[in-house]
């Protein structure tokens, strides 16, 4: 499998991504006031912290949400800082697509917790990046009225938007999809919380895959996220995720996609590309077809082409498979340059 038919939901535009403060991404000024730094063709270009920022936990944290900011400025600014964020927007939209997204995800939910600013905010995004980009939106949300600010500024003019997600506890968000004519993804999180393993994870992905039929929903148009979950926290995560993949693919065939964030499963762990990628290809191996990802930082082909019997290869794999306690054998094979 490739990018060609490994569908890529491109992860970035999200107001939660951060950045260290002061570190590679970070820069500051002689007056002291700090920005978020990028380059495009080789000209380095600034996203300038506004100074209300620096009064956030994250900022007193040490972390930048850089999406956030530029979000922030073009809802609320003008001239040349509307500028400021619109750029850098642009620049991520420009990033993902060439890396091979296939759509882009777009959340705005931290942005405040006001529902009117967070749908402001949707709307905001959705009319600037379809001004930019040509591939469709992944309207991103926990709360229906924020998905549905989303779907009414999307002018379909770069294909079908995609909604991410619908869950048990959300299943109203089924008559905005097929209202709008979207594709979707099925979230196999329960009314109540998060599954506890595969056979759970099934259970409560039928039952809404169940309800979207009932409106009408193709299963060609729905992509189920089994939900995965950092597997240096409890070491039957991985086959807790994989497992559910094949088991969806076993019930729904074919005709549904099976995606879901490929990241998590590495979330607080040392070299985090190699358990991306070796993830990434046990979990086409069971079934998925599709991930929600950072296509710049997880390379598709790449995974595809891992030599799995290499022993750094086998220390994820061992990893993800459920055969490490909380990691320890892959730390201490990174310690000892054994990773490289």
């Amino acid at each position: 499998m490739t990018t060609s038919n490994f569908t890529i939901i491109g992860e970035n535009i999200h107001c939660t991504r951060v950045v260290k403060r002061g570190g590679i991404r970070g820069h500051i000024f002689d007056d002291g006031s700090e920005a978020v730094k990028y380059r495009v063709g080789g000209e380095l270009n600034f996203v300038r912290v506004p100074k209300h920022f620096e009064s956030t936990q994250p900022y007193q944290q040490g972390n930048l949400k850089h999406f956030m900011i530029a979000v922030w400025k073009g809802v609320n600014c003008d001239g040349e800082e509307v500028a400021e964020g619109e750029a850098y927007i642009k620049y991520e939209v420009d990033r993902q697509t060439k890396a091979g997204a296939a759509y882009l995800d777009l959340n705005v939910d931290e942005l405040s917790h006001r529902v009117p600013e967070q749908t402001e905010a949707m709307r905001w995004l959705v009319e600037y990046v379809q001004s930019v980009a040509d591939i469709p939106p992944s309207i991103d949300s926990s709360n229906s009225e924020i998905i549905q600010a989303g779907l009414e500024a999307y002018d379909r003019s770069s294909g079908r938007p995609m909604v991410n997600s619908v869950a048990l506890e959300r299943l109203e968000t089924l008559d905005l999809i097929a209202e709008h004519d979207a594709t979707c993804i099925i979230s196999a999180a329960s009314e109540s919380g998060m599954p506890e393993d595969a056979d759970e994870r099934l259970e409560n992905a039928t039952r809404v895959v169940d309800a979207a039929s009932d409106r009408g929903i193709a299963y060609e148009d729905m992509f189920i996220d089994p939900l995965f979950f950092p597997v240096s926290v409890d070491k039957a995560y991985g086959p807790h995720a994989l497992g559910a993949i094949s088991k969806l693919r076993e019930r729904f065939g074919d005709d549904v996609h099976i995606t879901g964030g490929m990241s998590n499963v590495s979330f607080g762990l040392p070299k985090r590309a190699l358990v991306n990628e070796a993830f990434v290809r046990l979990a086409v191996d069971a079934g998925a077809d599709s991930g929600i990802i950072d296509p710049i930082q997880v390379k598709i082909d790449r995974a595809m082409n891992l030599d799995m019997d290499t022993p750094r290869v086998q220390y994820a794999i061992d990893l993800l498979e459920g055969r490490d306690d909380f990691a320890m054998n892959y730390i201490t094979a990174f310690r000892n340059g054994e990773l490289d």
